[in-house]
């Protein structure tokens, strides 16, 4: 059956809230969906119970924000699109993975479905993009990973980078300019909590040697890790 023909307007607001759910379980308030789709709170409560009178979400006035069936399913299309996007720009186009986001923004919402299914397969049914976000697959379903975010681990853990936040342009820049990708190895050596920092070892498959380097904390929270096991456990 055929989705229902919905605005630019709330394809945007219902992958904002789907995505603020993709890694955390805190649900996301008025004022973020202002700072992330660079708004008002006074337009985004208007805008919130237009898409509750639409029933494409659940939303009551200073309550919790939840996607409907609907809602979800037009949020996880809209996520599709502009993931298979972005990764097609990276690697078919030679963008690089900080320049892609706010292309990918404009293209979701014209790019047809025929289009985007040949995207897919010329890209060979990749299932994470350049930023390690899952790519959900064409029936709607979603990996979901155990990962953690770096500023949560121990010190003295070791995994692999498998996630890094697209938010943030100038942030990939600086992460890539100290070799610090997705597929990188890394170690939280220990945390400066005064400093609001934290001490890393990185190394990735070309290099011999790993680097020690000392991270701000907005960094680390930008970053997410699959540990390796300790002790029998993960």
């Amino acid at each position: 059956m055929p989705r229902p023909q919905i605005s630019t307007m709330a394809e945007d607001y219902l992958q904002v809230i789907w995505k603020a759910r993709e890694w955390s379980d805190r649900p996301i308030a008025t004022n973020e969906i202002a700072a992330t789709l660079g708004v008002t709170a006074s337009s985004v409560s208007g805008n919130l119970k237009k898409l509750a009178r639409d029933r494409l979400i659940e939303y009551e006035p200073y309550g919790r924000i939840d996607l409907s069936d609907t809602g979800r399913a037009i949020a996880i299309e809209v996520v599709r699109r502009h993931r298979l996007i972005e990764t097609y720009l990276v690697q078919r186009l030679g963008f690089a993975w900080d320049e892609v986001h706010e292309e990918a923004d404009l293209l979701e919402h014209a790019v047809s479905d025929r289009v985007l299914d040949r995207i897919d397969e010329v890209l060979g049914r990749p299932d994470r993009d350049p930023h390690g976000d899952a790519i959900p697959r064409s029936d709607g379903t979603v990996e979901r990973s155990s990962a953690r975010r770096v500023s949560d681990v121990e010190p003295e853990r070791f995994g692999t980078i498998v996630r890094i936040s697209d938010r943030e342009p100038e942030l990939l820049r600086y992460l890539d300019e100290r070799g610090i990708r997705v597929g990188t190895n890394l170690q939280v050596r220990f945390r400066f909590e005064a400093a609001g920092s934290l001490s890393i070892s990185a190394s990735n498959d070309d290099q011999s040697d790993s680097v020690v380097l000392e991270l701000p904390m907005v960094a680390a929270d930008a970053m997410w890790m699959s540990l390796e096991p300790q002790d029998g456990r993960g």
